[in-house]
């Protein structure tokens, strides 16, 4: 194993409950097991997962507790090795994403699809992430980076940008295709921005006209206020070929199902834990498909990165310290965040 000086770290540490008090902790630097790396950290995002988890509706009743330290977006160096690991070394920059390891013999794994693997650890809820100065990844799940991008730019690839490519993907997008995306927060962002390399007519939907405005210097060719007007709109432009939900609300549920078009496709993204109603009648009439997703691959990160190398996504970020995670937390629950937050630890 490689070694490096640092024997502690400070990190933000949680109690463990739902809505749990942050506490800035100096404790022990991780150790690399077998296959394993540890990440001397330049970055790391603050995602509405996070959320998701300090509020306790991730996998509830599971009775498995959270990681004591949240984050999986995390961006920066390899400083120690642990056995069997080859393809890094200690210097090379690597991504912290979600996933930190999947069983790899299920068949969600076997077909590509291990986002989906039932017995999947995430970092910042299965193991702790990277809301701290070092963390913890499996080397099989690391993500290679280059050295001369931005951290704060890279760091919400991770989790967003990924999730957002993702989406698109399940939305078989085709150039001309009309595709409707609910939410303008950092994921409808993205994708916006993602389906318009795609070919495809963007119309972006929000509640708030700041973030459509945002949307539309984003390059959205359309956007509506997502009110009891927009199912109209929707249809008289043609209706949508693709409904993209990043918006964690029933309140986009209607809209879909009234401007999808047949044989459309419907793709839910964010975590919304509430029962929607579906006409299995309307169904089979119209051949809708209606399916999820979940973050992405480590084929589809490559493939987004490849996209970033080529033309970087824009994104709007705000960087804090590591002590103003709480207090991020609470802005994202409150709504008042464009694009993404990003921890910088330098």
């Amino acid at each position: 194993m490689s070694l490096f000086n640092a024997a502690e770290m400070r990190a933000a540490v949680t109690d463990g409950t739902p809505r749990g008090t942050f506490k800035i902790d100096c404790i022990p630097v991780p150790y690399a097991g077998h296959g394993e790396m540890i990440v001397k950290l330049e970055s790391c995002g603050v995602c509405h997962t996070d959320l998701h988890i300090w509020k306790g509706s991730v996998r509830p009743g599971s009775g498995q507790p959270p990681a004591r330290i949240f984050g999986h977006e995390g961006v920066g160096s390899v400083v120690a090795l642990g056995a069997g690991v080859n393809g890094f070394k200690t210097g090379d920059r690597v991504g912290v994403p979600w996933l930190h390891d999947t069983c790899g013999i299920c068949d969600e794994c076997l077909a590509g699809q291990e986002s989906f693997c039932q017995s999947q650890r995430a970092h910042g809820f299965d193991v702790d992430g990277g809301f701290a100065e070092y963390v913890r990844v499996n080397a099989s799940h690391a993500v290679p980076l280059p050295q001369d991008m931005d951290a704060s730019q890279l760091a919400p690839l991770m989790c967003a940008g990924v999730t957002a490519y993702s989406a698109i993907g399940k939305a078989e997008l085709k150039p001309g295709m009309r595709c409707a995306i609910f939410g303008c927060g950092g994921l409808g962002l993205y994708a916006i921005q993602i389906a318009i390399r795609a070919g495809a007519h963007v119309i972006a939907l929000d509640i708030s006209q700041d973030k459509l405005d945002l949307a539309k210097s984003m390059g959205a060719h359309t956007t509506l206020i997502a009110d009891e007007t927009a199912s109209e709109k929707l249809k008289a432009l043609g209706g949508a070929h693709a409904c993209i939900n990043f918006a964690p609300t029933t309140a986009t549920w209607p809209i879909m199902i009234s401007a999808i078009r047949p044989r459309g496709r419907i793709v839910a993204t964010a975590m919304v834990s509430q029962a929607v109603p579906i006409n299995q009648e309307w169904l089979t009439g119209t051949g809708v498909c209606i399916t999820g997703t979940s973050v992405g691959t480590r084929l589809e990160m490559r493939e987004l990165l490849q996209l970033h190398a080529k033309k970087p996504f824009i994104m709007q970020t705000r960087e804090i310290s590591l002590d103003g995670v709480e207090a991020a937390l609470m802005d994202l629950a409150s709504g008042h965040v464009d694009g993404r937050i990003v921890i910088r630890f330098d």
